[in-house]
């Protein structure tokens, strides 16, 4: 089967889709509207570009046509003009259509748990995490996405050693997956005197949130301790032990969590965090044999690579995974994060449909 073959399935069953969400027993079934919306979703851009494509081919034929007529010479010409213009946009839609066909990640519509770390670079690697973690705030405010900081490791003069947040809305793993790495930023901290540019580095991993049913955890594993909350006082703060502590004995994975005043809720969360990383920690293992067999454009198993730069004097920020350099930091780090992650979603689709 070539890909218009395919792409005409794709469109009859969208069609089907369409049908089926008029239907009044659908309509009363929560969860299978829901499924049926998701999957209409899903399928709609593809289904809008292979109209664009067919309308192009329609428009091809007309103007082949007329060059081959006995038409008059003006509009001959006119139709060959046209005709290259046509032929330019064919390819372009075929490109687009063949990277829009790559399967994709079963996981990209899972909501994340996002978590930040101060690395090299002492109080101003506190800094830039605190910046990182502003900027990813802000770029889920931008999408309509809601988060939660589920634990925070507060550092001085305002920077943060580690943190923990929730992020929930639709499509957010497949838009957040690349960020996973370390970040480094080169500007000048609010502590140099002498202006001298320092480097320092932060790192962020993000991992798709996992429900009960795709990992289980066996009690016997865990260690769970309790522990009163710090923080800027109140009256519940150092007095009611409320905080928890999580430690999956067989992994030594350890997780906290003391965002809420009541230890259940703590509790329910931290679980959510460990299966997080334990599913994580499964995938990087096969991802690991897949590495073996074929190198990605853009890297999910060593995190420790340095995969961004963030350069202030130059209000530039490069991703080093695919040699893209972008001069409005300014912006991306205020949480405008559109035209990177589009460039880091292409880079992927491209390098699966090559290995395809």
């Amino acid at each position: 089967m070539n890909y218009l073959d395919k792409l005409q399935e794709v469109k009859e069953k969208f069609e089907r889709i369409n049908l089926q969400l008029s239907d009044p027993d659908i309509v009363s079934n929560q969860e299978k509207l829901k499924k049926l919306s998701k999957e209409r979703s899903d399928l709609q851009e593809i289904v809008k570009t292979y109209d664009q494509f067919i309308q192009i081919c329609k428009n091809i034929a007309g103007n082949k046509e007329i060059i081959n007529s006995s038409a008059e010479k003006d509009l001959v010409e006119l139709a060959e003009t046209e005709l290259l213009e046509m032929e330019t946009a064919k390819t372009e839609v075929e490109e687009k259509i063949k990277l829009l066909l790559v399967p994709k990640d079963p996981n990209d519509d899972k909501d994340v748990i996002l978590e930040i770390r101060a690395g090299t670079g002492g109080e101003e690697a506190g800094l830039f995490a605190s910046d990182l973690l502003r900027m990813y705030t802000r770029f889920a405010e931008l999408k309509g996405w809601k988060y939660e900081l589920l634990d925070i490791n507060e550092a001085s003069k305002g920077g943060v050693k580690e943190a923990v947040m929730a992020v929930r809305g639709n499509g957010i793993y497949g838009d957040l997956k690349f960020e996973s790495g370390v970040h480094r930023v080169q500007r000048v901290p609010l502590t140099e005197a002498s202006g001298r540019v320092h480097t320092s580095a932060a790192s962020v991993v993000v991992l798709p949130e996992i429900e009960d049913v795709e990992i289980e955890i066996d009690p016997n594993d865990l260690r769970i301790d309790v522990y009163r909350s710090g923080g800027a006082g109140g009256q519940n703060v150092n007095k009611v032990e409320t905080a928890i502590r999580i430690t999956h004995i067989p992994t030594g994975l350890i997780v906290q969590c003391q965002d809420e005043r009541s230890q259940l809720k703590n509790r329910q969360k931290a679980m959510k965090v460990l299966k997080s990383r334990l599913f994580d920690l499964k995938s990087q293992e096969q991802s690991n044999e897949v590495a073996a067999q074929r190198k990605s454009i853009v890297k999910k198993g060593d995190r420790s690579d340095k995969i961004r730069t963030y350069n202030f004097p130059q209000n530039r920020v490069t991703d080093h995974r695919i040699g893209l350099t972008l001069y409005n930091l300014s912006n991306i780090i205020e949480g405008e994060l559109f035209e990177l992650i589009e460039k880091l979603q292409l880079a992927d689709r491209t390098e699966k449909l090559k290995a395809s």
